[in-house]
């Protein structure tokens, strides 16, 4: 059995959403200091819906793929179901990380989170109530 699964492949090698969004709505950072991986998520947003996501990630391979699986997730929905997003169904997207790659699937769902968060302080949202 092979160590990545060819969608994992794929978003490595041709990498969804890669860039950032001038005057984003939203921006998150996160990084994990342990592997090194740093993921920035930019979103746009109108109404309620993500009409646009790009990310930058310095990484490893899962990382960019797990980001820009994330982005392709989100893209177009609205933000109540964004904020459900989960590591999990970006893992599960990709049809899985090895074990010890789960965290980039984290560093993706925390950095939409992160970006989330940032709308909401831009436009005195309750990110609670989203």
């Amino acid at each position: 059995m092979a160590l990545y699964s060819e969608k994992v492949m794929d978003h490595f090698r041709n990498p969804r959403n890669v860039g950032s969004i001038e005057n984003a709505d939203g921006i998150g950072e996160v990084g994990n200091c342990k592997c090194g991986d740093i993921m920035k998520m930019y979103l746009k947003i109108d109404g309620d819906i993500v009409t646009d996501v790009k990310f930058e990630t310095f990484g490893c391979g899962s990382a960019i793929a797990s980001s820009s699986m994330a982005t392709e997730l989100i893209k177009g929905k609205p933000i109540h179901e964004v904020m459900k997003l989960t590591n999990k169904a970006v893992t599960e997207a990709l049809d899985g990380l090895p074990a010890h790659k789960l965290h980039c699937s984290v560093l993706a769902e925390e950095a939409i989170q992160s970006a989330l968060q940032d709308y909401c302080t831009k436009n005195n949202l309750d990110y609670n109530s989203l």
